[in-house]
C-alpha cells in the first residue's frame, strides 16, 4: 500500500478561529480516489490542531474559542515568543486526527465535522490529508 498525499491551505483570518473545513477534507478524499478506508489529516503547525466536533451549530466554534481561552489564559510564560498559550491551548487538542471513508467521503456522525483550531493568527496554515491506496495488483 502506497499512501497518497493532498494538501489543503487554510488561511485563517484572526488570532483565535475554528474553522469547518469538512467539505475540503471530503474534497481531498475525492482527489485522492479514495473510497474505502482511512485517512489521516495532520496539521505541521505547533500553534494550531484539528478536531471533530459539532458542525451543525455555528455557535459551538464561538464556545470553542471562549472555552480554550478560559482554561488556558495569559499569564506569564517563559516562551519569549508571547504565543505560549497557543502552543498549550494547540497541545491540548492535538496535531492529527484518524477518520474512516465510506463511499469517497468522510464517514461521520450526523452532526460532526472537521475542525481547524488557529491558535496564532491569522496566518496561511496547511493540513495534510494522507491516504493509503491499495495498488492495483498488489498482492495481500
Amino acid at each position: 500500500m502506497t499512501p497518497n498525499k493532498k494538501e489543503i491551505v487554510v488561511q485563517t483570518r484572526a488570532k483565535e478561529e475554528v474553522r469547518d473545513i469538512t467539505a475540503e477534507v471530503n474534497a481531498a478524499v475525492r482527489d485522492l480516489a479514495l473510497s474505502q478506508g482511512m485517512v489521516l489529516l495532520f496539521c505541521p503547525h505547533t500553534t494550531a490542531a484539528l478536531t471533530v466536533n459539532e458542525a451543525a451549530d455555528p455557535e459551538v466554534r464561538e464556545d470553542f474559542r471562549r472555552a480554550f481561552s478560559r482554561m488556558v489564559p495569559t499569564i506569564p510564560f517563559e516562551h519569549a515568543e508571547g504565543n505560549s498559550p497557543a502552543h498549550v491551548r494547540a497541545a491540548l487538542l492535538g496535531p492529527s486526527l484518524l477518520l474512516p471513508v465510506e463511499e469517497g467521503r468522510l464517514a461521520l456522525g450526523t452532526w460532526q465535522g472537521v475542525y481547524f483550531c488557529e491558535f496564532d493568527g491569522p496566518r496561511s496554515r496547511r493540513v495534510w490529508v494522507y491516504a493509503w491506496v491499495e495498488e492495483k495488483g498488489a498482492q495481500r
